[in-house]
């Protein structure tokens, strides 16, 4: 006899990135470019502190907001990195920063809510939004070099508008904002009684300018959530350190959903985090000039090959090349390119409907795996196009 569930959690499905994945076992000599983790080692400092916060015994609760060591070192790290200025009682250290937008969705959402989401956008989201009994609101970014812009969410926002939800550099797109636009952006959410949740998880991983915090405005510091942390700009994805800021009245709340939840934050990796964000601090800097000579090699070898990239991607590491003009559905040409030329990729519909008729390609890989994945599209696409 099967009981009855919950009826969010029974619409949930296994997103299109997982449909990809859990084939590649079944096919021998892939060449994987699916995946959102840096191929770097986590800093060997930053493991030393684990292991000694390990070897010290430092393995009993923390406090449930985190560490006021590490919250104190948070606070001066986006202060001095993004000029966006917390007190510790506003941050919250965060089992990764999936359960930092997880705490502040439950935080806020209620049933019949409407969360605003720009996309082509990272699929994770939705289920989140959904589980609370809210609807996601897709914006089209797709005619508008897959940014957000102040009018379209004019254009979007209703009476039952709660949240919106960005994603600057944004996956799948590799797309950033600059400050101009930033800036615009602000001024039009600052007219409006909804939160600004700003997942930054990629900031240390812009490129060729400095990353704009939308937590950096005063004017939108009583809306605005950030997300952070440390699994893209030090490789901690196993380490599951993430950081949750906010004005204080929220934050206060949100501590509580937290340690219901989990308690605290894994409190070695609380320690490997301090070290991360002081003499670690800069170790994104040497993975960035990796991702910068990647970058490049692919967006060239695609271009080359008859793909439309909207826009060269300046952060993150991904790329999102449209493949529309092949006229193939994007599910079948990753399902062909995995099965046929053992390479794979991810369809652009697993980032929402609006990602549809595009592909993600990670480049999160060293160049020699990148040019024997391309070299593959590349004889997919001279044998069937």
């Amino acid at each position: 006899m099967q009981l009855p569930l919950n009826k969010f959690a029974s619409q949930l499905k296994v997103s299109g990135i997982r449909a990809i994945s859990n084939r590649i076992p079944e096919i021998d000599d892939v060449i994987n470019l699916t995946v959102g983790q840096p191929d770097f080692h986590v800093p060997q400092r930053v493991k030393d502190a684990m292991k000694e916060a390990i070897d010290h015994n430092f393995t009993s609760y923390s406090h449930n907001a985190g560490l006021i060591q590490l919250r104190e070192v948070v606070k001066t790290y986006y202060e001095t990195r993004f000029s966006a200025h917390f007190n510790t009682n506003e941050i919250l250290i965060t089992n990764g920063a999936s359960e930092a937008l997880d705490t502040a969705l439950r935080g806020i959402i209620e049933q019949g809510d409407e969360v605003l989401i720009p996309s082509p956008v990272y699929a994770g989201y939705v289920p989140l939004i959904e589980l609370l009994g809210a609807t996601p609101v897709y914006i089209d970014t797709t005619h508008t070099h897959l940014k957000i812009t102040p009018e379209l969410i004019k254009k979007h926002i209703t009476s039952k508008t709660k949240a919106i939800l960005l994603n600057y550099p944004n996956n799948p797109t590799g797309i950033i904002l600059n400050k101009d636009e930033v800036t615009a952006i602000v001024d039009v959410l600052k007219e409006y009684p909804i939160f600004i949740i700003s997942d930054e998880i990629y900031a240390e991983n812009t490129f060729q300018q400095s990353h704009t915090s939308f937590a950096s405005y005063e004017s939108i510091k009583d809306q605005c959530i950030l997300l952070g942390g440390l699994s893209k700009s030090h490789s901690m994805t196993g380490l599951r350190i993430g950081f949750l800021l906010g004005p204080e009245y929220l934050m206060k709340q949100l501590t509580f959903v937290h340690a219901y939840n989990c308690i605290c934050a894994n409190v070695p990796s609380q320690y490997a985090a301090i070290e991360a964000l002081t003499h670690s601090i800069d170790s994104p800097k040497e993975m960035n000039k990796a991702y910068i000579k990647r970058r490049d090699y692919v967006y060239e070898r695609l271009i080359n090959m008859g793909f439309i990239i909207d826009e060269m991607p300046q952060g993150a590491f991904y790329i999102f090349p449209k493949i529309s003009q092949f006229g193939i559905d994007d599910y079948e040409f990753c399902m062909k390119a995995l099965e046929d030329y053992h390479v794979a990729i991810v369809p652009g519909s697993a980032f929402t409907h609006l990602g549809k008729g595009y592909i993600r390609i990670s480049y999160a890989y060293d160049i020699e795996s990148l040019e024997i994945g391309l070299n593959r599209l590349e004889k997919m696409i001279q044998e069937l196009f």
